[in-house]
């Protein structure tokens, strides 16, 4: 379960971000932010889930909305992910894993019998206002971008 929970303000806090300048959460109060936590850069379900927030990119926009992606790989990462993939929107490094603890994210997961630690697929949705709306936990990738676009909408 989240720190935040829905209906709550969600603390500041300040990432670096691929563009280059700081994300701060509090200097994006008035715009509807999309954070979106994944496990990795250049993996298929991480690559295609950014594919599908910059498909709806315009209409998020339109919205009102800002979308940034948060993992914890590097910021050189970030940027050729980015630039890899065309993405319109910014990646949020996490390397300490301050937002990640803030949203609760990181979970036991197991590959071929190895557990370790990671990012859980999840997806955050903050009004204008700093108030966590609505939250996406064991995202699946496929036709989630349209769902919360939907409910940016809706706000």
């Amino acid at each position: 379960m989240s720190g935040i929970a829905v209906g709550s303000k969600v603390p500041d806090f300040s990432l670096p971000a691929s563009g280059g300048d700081n994300f701060q959460l509090g200097k994006a109060r008035g715009d509807i932010v999309v954070l979106y936590f994944y496990p990795r850069d250049n993996t298929s379900g991480c690559t295609l889930e950014g594919q599908q927030f910059q498909q709806r990119l315009a209409a998020f926009r339109r919205a009102g909305a800002r979308i940034y992606g948060v993992s914890r790989d590097s910021l050189a990462s970030h940027q050729k992910f980015c630039a890899k993939f065309g993405f319109g929107f910014e990646l949020l490094t996490d390397a300490d894993e301050k937002a990640c603890q803030l949203f609760d994210v990181i979970r036991e997961k197991s590959l071929y019998g190895r557990k370790y630690l990671g990012i859980e697929r999840s997806t955050f949705l903050i009004d204008g206002r700093g108030v966590l709306r609505q939250e996406w936990r064991k995202v699946k990738v496929d036709g989630h971008a349209a769902e919360v676009l939907e409910a940016v909408k809706s706000l």
